[in-house]
């Protein structure tokens, strides 16, 4: 049988064969893999950093939405066998021991943490990673307060004074996230007799509503200008949204908060990768990417919140207009945890 010999192919027909091969594979581009992120209502971030993150990761960033912390902490513990989503936003320290007992986020040593400063890190065990905060604070109307001549109350102890009488209302602690901020201020702060300051503050007219919207839109005096109340439970921020959402801005805002010792409380979000994610690599990106410089920088505006990354550069009407307490009030996570709801229940029943 005669030998058939093929002759080499040249280095030009390799090279033709290669250039076909590699144009092949540029027109047919890998589909973006598709992240989902859990988190409350109130979340918020500039459309512009997402598609800097989705285009530096071949990535789809969606938001599923789904009501306050506490009712998006609820529906990630009861799906962790299968989660909806591949990373949790928003749980907060009130939240935290509860999510942590559920077991339901995946350990991540982020890199970025090195610039975070340890007194947010409340996880040692890096399941929960601390994004921002916030100071859950009495917020007062500024032009009440000189138009009446009274003075601007220095503690919680001036609240039960008779030249306060009916000036505060508040949030139910068993339905709103602030509500309960300022329930823990009051058990921080009198310990065990926190319920005999209520019921002062009961005799004493305070006005209590279901939710934060309610409390500042409707009963604060300070925003529309209508309500009854001069003093509402808000946040350190609120005098920076009150400039920035103002038709016309002005020089100064027309609130403040109350920041002396044990008047507020502060407020630490985290974020976890639920385990069980099919995503975890891409999500780790993602729990960077929310730790870093260019989306800590655009959160202040968005959910007026304050950045933890020490590099980023806080908004100059947020150095200018917001206040932070040097002594807020503190309670562990882990005591929370064990005291919430008995704590709740207990203000409910004293103020019925």
């Amino acid at each position: 049988m005669k030998k058939i010999c093929y002759p080499p192919l040249s280095a030009f027909c390799i090279l033709f064969f290669f250039s076909l091969l590699v144009s092949g594979c540029a027109t047919t581009p890998t589909a973006p893999q598709t992240i989902t992120i859990l988190t409350h209502d109130s979340f918020a971030i500039g459309e512009e950093v997402i598609k800097s993150f989705e285009a530096d990761n071949n990535a789809k960033v969606l938001f599923l939405q789904s009501g306050d912390a506490g009712a998006v902490l609820n529906q990630a513990i009861l799906t962790k066998d299968a989660p909806l989503a591949d990373i949790l936003f928003g749980v907060d320290n009130t939240f935290l021991s509860r999510a942590l007992d559920a077991d339901i986020f995946e350990a991540y040593l982020s890199p970025v943490l090195s610039v975070i400063a340890d007194e947010f890190k409340l996880d040692p065990s890096n399941r929960a990673l601390p994004v921002d905060y916030g100071d859950v604070c009495i917020n007062y109307d500024k032009k009440y307060f000189a138009d009446k001549g009274l003075e601007i109350p220095q503690s919680l102890e001036d609240l039960k004074k008779p030249e306060y009488k009916d000036l505060l209302v508040v949030e139910n602690p068993a339905t709103s996230s602030a509500g309960l901020a300022f329930l823990l201020v009051t058990r921080a702060h009198f310990g065990d007799r926190y319920l005999d300051y209520w019921k002062s503050l009961k005799e004493n007219g305070v006005v209590v509503v279901d939710g934060w919207e309610t409390a500042y839109y409707t009963n604060f005096s300070g925003s529309s200008g209508r309500g009854p109340q001069p003093m509402v439970i808000s946040y350190g921020s609120s005098p920076v949204a009150e400039v920035i959402f103002a038709d016309t801005p002005p020089i100064n805002s027309p609130t403040a908060s109350i920041v002396e010792m044990d008047t507020c409380f502060r407020q630490i979000e985290f974020v976890g990768i639920l385990k069980n994610t099919p995503n975890k690599a891409l999500a780790q990106k993602f729990v960077d990417f929310m730790l870093s410089k260019q989306f800590q920088e655009d959160m202040p505006l968005q959910m007026f919140v304050y950045p933890l990354n020490q590099n980023a550069v806080m908004p100059e009407a947020f150095i200018k207009y917001a206040q932070f307490p040097d002594e807020p009030a503190v309670i562990s996570p882990d005591e929370i945890s064990a005291n919430r709801d008995a704590w709740i229940e207990a203000w409910t029943s004293a103020m019925k």
